[in-house]
């Protein structure tokens, strides 16, 4: 990300989990963002392009930005749980970041397998009467996995030419929650060349 990344670890779990943090330069922190990496067994870290544009995209927004390798990528420890354990260390980190910034509101991010963990996580916050702020929800692993509903304000944003995650199934999975799906044209699962609109759709949306 850049200089100023800071790099920590958490006890979880499985062990040690990899975590990283990108602060606003300007001011004190106005929230918590919270992003979530891919598949783990297909090459997704938290250093992956889509996770750290997010993770750009709230810091822009005054957001301190949090984000961790799943159990078994990078300096994380232990092996994938199928978004159970994930889950629960995703859990850990909003601890540890709400201990570190008590008060502010936490906002949910995650691409391709990070939405399916990160759609659970709202789901357990929601049932303890602290959900999140908002989520943004980008490369949706709908039809992949058995995503928990979502807050009608949450962000979708898919690629016109995902051909790992159709944007069919995105739809189907969204029309009965009455949620709108923001296209991005010629888009491949990767975002290639295209990133800056997720950017730029997050930081515009988050404002209005």
């Amino acid at each position: 990300m850049n200089a100023q990344t800071q790099a920590f670890t958490l006890a979880g779990g499985a062990g040690v989990i990899e975590c990283k943090l990108d602060l606003p330069q300007d001011a004190p922190p106005r929230g918590i963002a919270i992003v979530a990496h891919p598949h783990p067994l297909y090459g997704g870290t938290m250093d992956n392009k889509v996770v750290q544009t997010l993770a750009r995209a709230f810091v822009a927004l005054g957001y301190a930005s949090a984000r961790m390798n799943f159990r078994g990528v990078g300096q994380s420890q232990g092996a994938h749980d199928a978004g159970r354990g994930e889950t629960d260390d995703m859990a850990l980190l909003v601890e540890h970041m709400v201990a570190r910034y008590p008060g502010l509101p936490v906002a949910l991010s995650g691409f391709s397998f990070g939405t399916f963990v990160q759609s659970l996580l709202q789901q357990r916050l929601a049932g303890e009467g602290r959900p999140a702020e908002r989520l943004v929800l980008v490369g949706c692993a709908a039809g992949k996995w058995e995503l928990a509903p979502v807050p009608v304000d949450t962000i979708l944003i898919h690629g016109e030419e995902d051909d790992t995650i159709p944007l069919k199934d995105v739809l189907d999975w969204a029309r009965p929650q009455d949620i709108p799906v923001l296209v991005v044209p010629g888009a491949d699962h990767f975002f290639h060349r295209k990133l800056h609109h997720i950017k730029q759709w997050v930081i515009d949306l988050w404002r209005r």
